[in-house]
C-alpha cells in the first residue's frame, strides 16, 4: 500500500459554476442559479483505515536500509558466538568455565539450545536496544525532517492515532528484532551443536520441546524488556525536527542509563534504570521459576512505557508543525 492510498484526503472536490456572483433579476423574479452540491461532514477514519496506516508505516520502516542492516547485524551476532565457541571447543570438547563471557555460554556445547540464551543475553545489553533506539528515535523526527510529517497530518486520523501508530510499530520492531536474534542462535546451534534434553540452572532436566517453548518465553521477555527505551526513544523523536540528532540522544541515553547502572554508589536509584532487571530472563531458566525480578522488569518497563508515552503525548499534541 503506498502513502497515497493509506492517507486519503478529505478535502470537498470544488465544483466548476458554484462561485457565488450577482444574479440578474427579472421581472418574474430572480433567475435560477446553479444547483447546490452540499458538501459532506467529515468522517471518522473507520478500523481499517486504521490498520491500513498500520500497514503502511510497518511496510515503510521495514523496506528501509538502515532498518535491515541493524536486522542483519542482530543476526550475525549469534553466528560469531557459535564459530568462536566452536573454534574453542575443537579438540577439548568443552568450553572454556572460567566465567568469561555471556551467560550459559558454557553449556552450549552440551545443548546447541543454550546459543538462544547465550545470544539474548550478548545482544540485550547494547545491540537490541540500540536498535530500538534508532527506528523510535527516527519515528516523528526524521517525519519532520523529510516535510512528510504535516502531510501525514492531512489524513483524517489526527495526532494521537499517528503517535499510537508509530510506537506500535516501533514495538512490533522489538519483537521482531528479538525474533530474529532467537531464530538465528537456534539454527546456528542445531548446525553445530548437539541438541537434546538440557539442563536448567536449578540442575534438573527439562525435555527439548519444554526447553523450546521457555526460549520462546524468554524471548517474548526480551522484546517486553525494550518496551521502555521504545517509549523513550518516541519522546526523544517528538522534540526535535532531525532524525540524526534523535537517534544519537536515544542511543547517548542508553549508554548513560547502563553506566550509571554499574556505579555502586548509586544502589538506591539502581532499581530505577530501565536497564537494571534486563537480564532477569534468566530466572525463566530455573525450577520452578523466579518471578520476582520477571515482575520487577515488566513492572518497571510499563511505569516508562506510561511516564515516556505521556510525555511524547502532551508534546506532540502541542507541536507546531509548519514545515
Amino acid at each position: 500500500m503506498s502513502r497515497a492510498e493509506a492517507f486519503p484526503s478529505e478535502e470537498p472536490i470544488p465544483v466548476s459554476g458554484t462561485t457565488p456572483e450577482a444574479e440578474p433579476v427579472s421581472a418574474s423574479g430572480p433567475a435560477p442559479g446553479p444547483e447546490r452540491v452540499p458538501v459532506p461532514a467529515a468522517r471518522r477514519p473507520s478500523p481499517l483505515w486504521t490498520l491500513g496506516l498500520l500497514r503502511s508505516e510497518l511496510v515503510t520502516t521495514l523496506r528501509r536500509w538502515r532498518t535491515l542492516a541493524l536486522l542483519g547485524v542482530l543476526a550475525a551476532v549469534p553466528v560469531l558466538v557459535g564459530i568462536a565457541v566452536k573454534i574453542q571447543t575443537r579438540g577439548s570438547g568443552t568450553a572454556d568455565h572460567s566465567g568469561q563471557g555471556p551467560a550459559f555460554i558454557t553449556q552450549i556445547t552440551n545443548n546447541g539450545l543454550f546459543l538462544v540464551f547465550t545470544a539474548l543475553a550478548a545482544t540485550l545489553p547494547f545491540f537490541l536496544p540500540m536498535a530500538v533506539g534508532v527506528v523510535a528515535g527516527d519515528a516523528i523526527a526524521g517525519e519532520a525532517g523529510a516535510g512528510t510529517l504535516r502531510y501525514l497530518l492531512v489524513a483524517p486520523a489526527g495526532r494521537i492515532r499517528l503517535l499510537l501508530t508509530k510506537y506500535t510499530t516501533v514495538l512490533a520492531f522489538c519483537v521482531l528484532a528479538t525474533l530474529v536474534v532467537a531464530v538465528s542462535a537456534l539454527i546456528v546451534g542445531a548446525l553445530l551443536f548437539p541438541l537434546g534434553e538440557l539442563t536448567t540452572i536449578s540442575g534438573t532436566r527439562i525435555s527439548f520441546a519444554e526447553g523450546l517453548a521457555r526460549a520462546l518465553l524468554i524471548a517474548l521477555v526480551v522484546a517486553a524488556s525494550l518496551v521502555g527505551v521504545a517509549a523513550l526513544g518516541l519522546f526523544v523523536s517528538t522534540l526535535t525536527s532531525s532524525g540524526i540528532a534523535a537517534m544519537a540522544t536515544t542511543v547517548g541515553l542508553l549508554i548513560t542509563v547502563q553506566i550509571l547502572d554499574q556505579i555502586p554508589q548509586l544502589h538506591a536509584l539502581r532499581p530505577y534504570f530501565f536497564s537494571h532487571y534486563w537480564l532477569s530472563f534468566a530466572d525463566l531458566m530455573r525450577d520452578p521459576v523466579y518471578w520476582d525480578d520477571l515482575t520487577k522488569n515488566l513492572g518497571l518497563q510499563a511505569l516508562y512505557a506510561a511516564v515516556f508515552g505521556s510525555a511524547a503525548w502532551a508534546r506532540f499534541t502541542t507541536k507546531d508543525i509548519s514545515a
